[in-house]
């Protein structure tokens, strides 16, 4: 059975975009749920987080699409016995249709969330990411949350990134809870 036809073991992903056009990074998305996916189904990644103590993580990547990405935003917190990590990341200007050729950029991306997660949570140094396996035809279409970028509120500086109350909300969370060690 392959790894994206079963259920996650540990790591639930959420995929979303923010847009400007209405158009989805889609082949950037594709590959971003992939690494996340083959992360999921690595032994040695499963090893790594159970030493976190926390059964799950729950994922949430919002591709914020062309627009200027000088600050990402993260959220880190524990909620209800699992960790639920959301992170906004720049989609890559003229990403075209071939996920493929987005793999190096998708596993920078999914391993630097991996990295602020694990300083912030106090695990060991990330575990190598393991080779990608080929792209399956039913991984085309992932389930992707979209919503227009919010209204200029005229602001001195253009926006052009989520606040982190916006990415707490982006995937209908919970009013926030205490942090991971806090």
């Amino acid at each position: 059975m392959d790894s994206w036809a079963r259920a996650p073991r540990w790591l639930h992903p959420h995929m979303g975009t923010i847009t400007v056009d209405g158009r989805v990074p889609q082949a950037y998305m594709v590959a971003l749920q992939h690494v996340v996916v083959t992360l999921d189904a690595d032994p040695a990644w499963g090893r790594w987080w159970r030493d976190s103590g926390v059964p799950e993580c729950e994922l949430g990547i919002v591709a914020e699409g062309a627009l200027d990405h000088l600050r990402p935003s993260a959220d880190i917190r524990k909620v209800r016995g699992k960790i639920r990590a959301n992170f906004t990341c720049a989609a890559p200007p003229g990403a075209g249709n071939r996920p493929a050729e987005l793999f190096p950029l998708a596993v920078r991306e999914v391993t630097g969330m991996f990295e602020v997660i694990r300083q912030a949570i106090g695990l060991a140094a990330l575990p190598p990411v393991p080779p990608l396996p080929e792209l399956p035809e039913q991984a085309r279409d992932p389930e992707v949350t979209c919503k227009p970028l919010p209204p200029d509120t005229g602001e001195v500086e253009q926006q052009g990134y989520l606040t982190l109350t916006q990415i707490q909300e982006f995937f209908g969370d919970e009013p926030p809870v205490n942090r991971p060690g806090a």
